[in-house]
């Protein structure tokens, strides 16, 4: 009899492990709202303001059909432009304000006494905040663009198939494929290239006890105040500018060196000629930014660890 009940109890299948990373990343999204509600809010301000330009649809294609190519394809695809810039910024900002108050947060509420007595490590726990900024904001805001310019296309050709005017205007007007993967591409060189900045926010929360925005920003500001009254030089200010401008600067290739990007003077329609990923990998300020990432979020793991809970 003992026998068979040993056997039977064998045979039972291993518990399944509780994968602490998976399940502290979907805490992030529960309990941070905003990093999916946002981008989901400005892709609800761009369609409403679409529906809005609908009623003159007709018309303003009517005005850039007699536009030379490259004005006209900057007329039709100006909408979507604009959508995915919006949406994109709006990630940023979110992700950034994430970083602000995800370990901030809990040690002003003390609810870091709670998470820190679960069988989670400090380590995993700061890996599941920096994976939200890094991936999880920018795969839902690849989604929503995508679904945004999807649904835009819809109206725009319920609209011209309801006027007697045919839809293909705006669906081979602009290269949207060519821009999705032009879109996409400055995405990802754009959230690389953001890690430190994202990881030095995220120390920040874990080391200040309040106002950890002001410990974030105003060490940067003071330096550039003290270096431009005292030298009269800008380093400080070129290097803010970088960090903030270099995925644009070293990961596209545009006319004669000129990285304001403007439509109406681009020579080719097709966007995904100025992607420059040879040369975005070559930059020393990719490696060297994603070092200081690396430091950054070790030190956010140390304070996390032997930071006063209070």
């Amino acid at each position: 009899m003992s026998s068979a009940a040993n056997t039977m109890t064998d045979t039972r299948p291993a518990p399944h492990p509780t994968a602490p990373f998976t399940w502290s990343v979907r805490r992030e999204i529960w309990e941070h709202r905003a990093v999916w509600i946002a981008p989901l809010a400005a892709a609800g301000l761009i369609l409403f303001s679409f529906l809005i330009r609908m009623f003159k649809l007709p018309y303003l294609l009517d005005q850039a059909n007699h536009l030379a190519p490259m004005p006209r394809a900057a007329a039709i695809g100006a909408p979507f432009a604009i959508a995915a810039f919006t949406i994109m910024v709006t990630a940023t900002v979110v992700s950034f304000f994430f970083c602000l108050g995800a370990l901030n947060n809990e040690r002003r509420d003390r609810s870091v006494l709670f998470w820190k007595s679960l069988p989670v490590s400090d380590t995993t726990t700061v890996l599941a905040k920096a994976f939200v900024p890094l991936v999880v904001v920018p795969l839902i805001a690849i989604g929503t663009i995508i679904v945004t310019q999807l649904v835009m296309l819809l109206l725009g050709t319920i609209v011209l198939t309801a006027n007697n005017i045919s839809p293909a205007v705006i669906w081979t007007g602009w290269p949207l494929p060519q821009f999705e993967l032009t879109m996409l591409y400055v995405l990802v060189t754009g959230v690389i290239w953001y890690a430190p900045i994202y990881a030095w926010v995220l120390m920040i929360s874990s080391w200040a006890r309040r106002v950890a925005f002001l410990w974030a920003v105003l060490p940067w500001l003071g330096l550039f105040i003290v270096e431009k009254i005292a030298f009269g030089t800008d380093y400080v200010g070129s290097f803010i500018d970088y960090r903030i401008n270099g995925s644009i600067k070293e990961g596209l290739n545009l006319p004669n060196g000129n990285h304001n990007i403007n439509i109406n003077t681009m020579p080719v329609i097709d966007p995904s000629h100025y992607v420059s990923p040879a040369h975005f990998l070559m930059s020393p300020g990719l490696w060297l930014g994603l070092l200081a990432a690396a430091v950054f979020i070790s030190a956010a793991i140390w304070f996390r660890r032997v930071g006063d809970p209070g």
